[in-house]
């Protein structure tokens, strides 16, 4: 790709945004910046680009930049849809994302891991695998260093994992990954997509480019991703956790089985410190594609017994007086509060609610009547989905989070679980996920102390 005096338009900027402005400078492009933003809320990204010779358009977007631009370059957490990209678009200006910019200059083979859960947890195990069977890796992407930092930082790698929103898949051209994994797909993100179906297309686009040299690992369990392995090209390799497989990888009886052109390997899943029905599916996705792309299966198996998991997902973070706190708040969707609860057989207490995604609670119905005998809602959506599910369970609604801890304190019996999984995004109440489940794992931590920290 050819940069050098080419009027380039970076839209966003942020952590990404900076990466990309930087790189582009250094080679040579004409590079605008633009955010709606103002220049006093960028400070912080304005400083790492001192210096350099980018023009900048602050608080507002000049449809006149889009469309006198050669290239438009936008950050994963900037809309689409937004006037003057659709403007771009229909005028034929060639838009892409940070993600396909930085494949350009790579080499290394790639795993690209997508779904609507579970991708940071695959994708850190990845990696991790990767590490242990010595390779060196990058691991990168919507998981917090963007992939175009690889490239900027000269360094020479064997191996690069890449999680991918839908959001940054919406923006690739020519974006290839050797192996691409699709986890699962429920809804989410229906507050940024006008339908459903938008949402799934937008993350069948990690098969685009592949070939028949490559591969695409599917969860066969999840039948809207199982519907994409008639219309791919590359050859695809089927994932399990409810039913034994032929070819691909699966569980059965405590054991994952490997089984691909002639090669069986089987891991024992007893002792792992990652918790959680879920993460079986994590594991085995991690698994194939690092056995695909070259992996000894003694190390891979190793690495996936040591590795401890996330924080914020799934994390035991307290046990008091006969009760465990499990702070699960990147459990931001109604899909990932399903995978949780079906982790517990009963005796649940689920403090959920925050900014609503515009998804449908009754997904989790059968599980809350089950399995969940305490409901504490907080946030912006607690009405909502005190509609849809306050009459399965004993539900209280809550002012606050430390409210909500305080009664799940009082409510919760010896032998039960306080399982803080929101089902909404944070930013009602707090800057962000990672925020908000630190303040959860704070309070549970004081729970034994009467709520004093």
């Amino acid at each position: 790709m050819e940069l050098k005096n080419k009027k380039i338009l970076v839209v966003g900027l942020a952590r990404t945004g900076v990466a990309v402005a930087r790189f582009l400078a250094e080679r040579g492009a004409l590079v605008t910046v633009t955010d709606m933003k103002d220049e006093a809320a960028l400070a912080p990204y304005l400083e790492k680009l001192a210096g350099l010779p980018i023009d900048y358009e602050l608080g507002r977007h000049d449809e006149e930049s889009f469309l006198a631009a050669d290239l438009i370059v936008v950050s994963p957490g900037v809309p689409m849809d937004i006037a003057p990209l659709k403007e771009a678009a229909a005028r034929n200006r060639r838009l892409i994302s940070e993600i396909e910019l930085a494949s350009r200059f790579i080499a290394a083979p790639m795993v690209a891991i997508t779904g609507t859960n579970g991708k940071t947890t695959t994708t850190t195990l990845t990696g991790e695998i990767f590490g242990a069977c010595g390779f060196r890796t990058f691991v990168g992407g919507n998981i917090g260093n963007p992939l175009i930092e690889l490239v900027t930082s000269g360094e020479t790698v064997e191996k690069v994992v890449v999680e991918l929103s839908s959001f940054q898949l919406e923006g690739i051209d020519e974006f290839h990954p050797h192996v691409a994994v699709l986890l699962n797909i429920t809804e989410d993100h229906l507050d940024r997509y006008s339908t459903f179906q938008e949402y799934m297309d937008a993350k069948a686009l990690i098969f685009k480019n592949q070939e028949p040299t490559d591969f695409a690992v599917l969860n066969m369990d999840d039948p809207l991703v199982a519907a994409n392995a008639d219309r791919l090209r590359a050859r695809v390799v089927p994932m399990s956790r409810l039913e034994e497989l032929s070819q691909g990888i699966f569980y059965s009886d405590g054991v994952i089985t490997f089984r691909w052109e002639g090669r069986e390997e089987r891991f024992p899943t007893a002792g792992y410190k990652l918790r959680g029905v879920h993460n079986l599916d994590n594991i085995m996705a991690a698994l194939a594609s690092t056995l695909l792309m070259g992996c000894d299966a003694a190390r891979a198996r190793a690495a996936v017994a040591a590795f401890p998991g996330l924080p914020h997902r799934m994390e035991l973070v307290a046990e008091v007086d006969g009760v465990c706190w499990y702070n699960d708040s990147k459990g931001t969707n109604v899909g990932s509060v399903v995978k949780s609860l079906e982790s517990f057989s009963g005796g649940v207490t689920l403090i959920a609610g925050g900014r609503d995604k515009g998804g449908d609670y009754a997904p989790l119905a059968e599980l809350v009547k089950e399995r969940v005998e305490h409901l504490i809602l907080i946030g912006e959506a607690k009405e909502r989905i005190a509609a849809a599910l306050g009459h399965l369970a004993d539900t209280r609604m809550a002012g606050s989070l430390e409210e909500a801890v305080e009664l799940a304190r009082g409510l919760t019996s010896r032998g039960g679980v306080v399982l803080f999984s929101p089902a909404c995004s944070s930013f009602d109440m707090f800057k962000n996920y990672e925020e908000r489940g630190e303040r959860f794992a704070a309070l549970a931590r004081s729970a034994g102390a009467g709520g004093k920290e």
